[in-house]
């Protein structure tokens, strides 16, 4: 006789369930928070080498497909991505879990500096300018060598490199909110164009027109007309073709090119085949998900996720507007500012930090200098870039008198919450599309444009990386010689000598001080 199990019972099975998920992502992901330096450039590569190479959560493919949807996605990119692994490994708890363990530590640390920037004089002592100018150009080199690294699997073939170098120069020539997720969505559609074969039938029958007037120039005159043009008399019907050459057709396999000599050879690989052909780097079928990678989020509840988080938007947006709220509370306005952030800004932490300052700095809330201290400080701190809304939320409280603990709280929900929610709703709408075919020739050319995107990121923070007295928004690394060479440090000591992003970091803080030394002396 079977006995029925106890509610009792069935708690204690769930809770020990519970439990074990919880010590696995633990395990899994507690030290990243602590040594995840360089920003999302450097996070891509740790999270491929952790989950893909060592504990094999995810495969290659699918960290690809998570890497485009966290870069073409509003937010903090790799926070998106470890969340999505987590997501898929363990459910929703696992992934709000790991995204606090994750987060915290740099959130933490973030805020206690904040409390000190406070309370320091308007002029930082000269030694401490130079090991955050030093911090700076290490982490330059650190990333570059993670967007070296990073564009060997994002490039298949030439489209992609042109791609990842389009990318970086355009990012490089024009700022604006629209712009990064505008040159991702053109990539995508570049490679889906290129894979499907789509302009290579008119750019065939425009070459074989060009090659058919080049022939027709260069045949020399039938002998007819050479006769009727010496005899004055009515020449016989323009030229023809000669018997064995028809124009439009290709020899077959095999054929002697001596039948065809009069025409050249670029003609006859002209064709086309009507239907779309397989390219080099296009798979003939669609890819077969495994059952374990795949994620338990319709496309309808992904939607509805979506819809309501616009929705949230819409009014938090309308709140903040000063004809709604003509007196709305400072910390709601710190609030919808990074809440706005989070959702229109794209491509990462290295994008974020400088333009945070349209925020804070704009609205007076925040001094240049203290910006541009926590910009520094940022980049040398491991976890994810977007903590420095806590940083930044904590020194606005305490100007206007509320509490520091009040405004690093909100402003780190503000920002982090918009990126995390989209994901969450857009890996329910990515279910039902991931295994057709022409979702992978987008991201290759989504990945390839995000690639290129990092690339900019080094740029941007080498304009600003050098700070000393008096520089209000930083200078650039290049204005001294030392430190390109402790960006070159970073760089060739990672990519030469195994260097990992926290030593190659600390290496830089402590070549900064070296020159202060010397330069002092």
């Amino acid at each position: 006789m079977a006995i029925a199990a106890s509610p009792g019972s069935d708690l204690s099975r769930k809770a020990r369930v519970v439990a074990h998920r919880a010590w696995n992502v633990l395990r899994a992901n507690w030290y990243l928070g602590f040594t995840s330096f360089g920003g999302p450039p450097v996070h891509f590569k740790i999270f491929n080498d952790k989950f893909v190479q060592k504990s094999k959560w995810i495969d290659e493919q699918l960290y690809q497909e998570l890497f485009s949807i966290s870069q073409a996605l509003s937010g903090p990119a790799s926070t998106k991505m470890l969340y999505c692994i987590n997501l898929i490994q363990d459910g929703v708890l696992a992934a709000v879990f790991s995204f606090l363990v994750w987060s915290l530590p740099g959130a933490i640390g973030m805020f206690g500096l904040s409390i000190g920037v406070s309370n320091i004089n308007e002029t930082l002592p000269r030694p401490v300018y130079a090991l955050l100018s030093g911090l700076n150009a290490a982490t330059v080199g650190v990333i570059a060598l993670a967007a070296v690294e990073l564009s060997h699997k994002a490039i298949t073939d030439k489209l992609t490199r042109i791609l990842v170098f389009l990318g970086a120069t355009a990012g490089m020539l024009y700022n604006a909110l629209w712009y990064f997720p505008l040159l991702m969505f053109l990539a995508g559609i570049a490679t889906l164009v290129f894979d499907y074969r789509w302009l290579h039938r008119p750019v065939a029958a425009a070459n074989r027109a060009i090659v058919y007037l080049q022939w027709w120039k260069r045949s020399p005159p039938h002998p007819a007309q050479a006769q009727a043009a010496e005899d004055n008399t009515t020449p016989v019907p323009a030229r023809s073709q000669p018997d064995d050459i028809e124009l439009n057709t290709i020899a077959p396999a095999g054929q002697s090119n001596n039948q065809r000599s009069d025409l050249p050879l670029t003609e006859q690989d002209a064709k086309t085949p009507t239907s779309p052909r397989r390219s080099a780097t296009t798979e003939t079928e669609p890819r077969i998900v495994p059952r374990e990678l795949r994620l338990d989020i319709s496309w309808q509840a992904g939607t509805a996720i979506i819809g309501c988080f616009f929705l949230s938007f819409i009014v938090i947006m309308v709140l903040r507007s000063s004809a709604v709220l003509p007196a709305s509370p400072l910390l709601y306005r710190l609030f919808a500012n990074m809440y706005l952030a989070g959702t229109i800004i794209f491509g990462g932490g290295p994008v974020v930090v400088p333009l945070l300052r349209e925020y804070v700095v704009a609205e007076g809330w925040v001094s240049p200098r203290d910006f541009l201290i926590g910009l520094a400080l940022i980049q040398a701190f491991p976890g994810p870039n977007f903590n420095f809304a806590v940083f930044l939320g904590s020194l606005t409280a305490i100007k206007f008198g509320y509490s520091a603990v009040a405004g690093a709280l909100i402003a780190w929900v503000g920002i982090f919450f918009p990126g995390l929610i989209m994901v969450h709703g857009t890996l329910g709408i990515w279910g039902a599309a991931r295994s057709r075919r022409w979702v992978k020739a987008v991201l290759r050319g989504v990945n390839a444009g995000a690639v290129g995107l990092i690339y900019t990121a080094v740029y941007r923070i080498w304009n600003v990386g050098y700070i000393d007295e008096g520089f209000e928004f930083g200078r650039s690394l290049g204005d001294d010689p030392w430190w390109v060479v402790v960006t070159a440090t970073s760089f060739v000591g990672g990519r030469w000598f195994g260097f990992n992003a926290p030593v190659a970091i600390l290496l830089g803080a402590v070549m900064g001080l070296v020159r202060y030394g010397v330069v002092s002396g």
